[in-house]
């Protein structure tokens, strides 16, 4: 059972004005939008938040905002390429109103083991809020070690979480074996959830849950109660808004706005690098949307 946030957590993208300006209006709308439709927490100013083209002001009006705007908990993202940055970040996340650090390890620069463990210790120090580790090696560049996880979740005090986007359940299912009763596994792969949640993973911290929320909650419940073949045709389900939220056409971020603009939310486009959608993407956006909802219809 997920002992802080709840299981289905959403990594929140940033909305942003015509202008590519920070849109706190549409933030409060989207996060309580989120929050109504199967969302038990936010995760803001991270990866899918457009985190790296975030200045700190604009990230800091990010988390109050969205503090402000629900009840769930809102877990601030704090990670950085720069220890000293991530650190001055995370000693600002409570005062702005959060629940939680998420921390990205450290990318681009791929520094040894030592260094990925001081960065994360350094990080949870600075903080009275829990911490969350996000290991997502595709994107670091490099993968943390066994080792490194069991000593920071055994020894950290309020290090309590692990977003899993290794892709690797085996080695999810040995660390929770070997040290469950320390940490909560979240799936970091929206559509490596359900395998994640055989090997003990309490829930997810998902991008496509800003249009699938209560087909997640619904998956995750029926696991839980042994309706095993239930929640294969969820997942089953969602198969096409996994394959929607990454491909080489639209990565997380496009993929979520694009979706959420044709539901009616002016999210906004991505900053650069990211770029704008283009009509092939929003029509398919579209269609995809169309389809979950009829299957709703039938099956939830």
């Amino acid at each position: 059972m997920a002992r802080h946030w709840g299981k289905v957590l959403t990594a929140m993208v940033t909305p942003f004005d015509e202008q590519g300006g920070l849109n706190l209006d549409m933030a409060r709308q989207l996060a309580r939008h989120l929050a109504a439709n199967g969302s038990d927490g936010l995760i803001v100013a991270a990866t899918t938040g457009e985190a790296p083209t975030l200045g700190d002001a604009e990230r800091m009006d990010l988390i109050r905002t969205v503090s402000e705007a629900v009840t769930v908990p809102v877990l601030a993202g704090v990670g950085c390429a720069d220890a000293r940055h991530a650190v001055a970040l995370a000693a600002r996340a409570a005062d702005a109103g959060a629940a939680g650090a998420f921390v990205v390890s450290p990318y681009y620069n791929r520094p040894p083991q030592a260094g990925i463990e001081a960065y994360f210790r350094a990080v949870a120090a600075a903080t009275r809020l829990p911490v969350m580790v996000y290991d997502v090696p595709g994107r670091t560049g490099r993968r943390i070690a066994r080792d490194v996880l069991l000593r920071l979740f055994s020894e950290v005090d309020n290090i309590v979480a692990f977003k899993d986007a290794t892709g690797d359940p085996a080695a999810a299912a040995s660390l929770v074996a070997s040290a469950g009763r320390h940490f909560d596994l979240y799936s970091g792969d929206d559509a490596l959830t359900l395998p994640l949640l055989a090997v003990g993973a309490v829930g997810v911290v998902g991008t496509s849950t800003h249009w699938t929320g209560r087909e997640f909650a619904a998956m995750i419940a029926a696991f839980e109660q042994g309706e095993v073949q239930r929640a294969r045709a969820i997942n089953a389900a969602l198969q096409e808004s996994f394959a929607f939220a990454n491909s080489e056409a639209v990565v997380f971020s496009m993929a979520v706005k694009a979706m959420l603009r044709s539901q009616g939310l002016a999210v906004g486009q991505c900053r650069l690098p990211l770029p704008a959608t283009g009509a092939d993407e929003e029509s398919r956006a579209q269609a995809v949307w169309q389809r979950l909802q009829a299957w709703r219809q039938e099956a939830m």
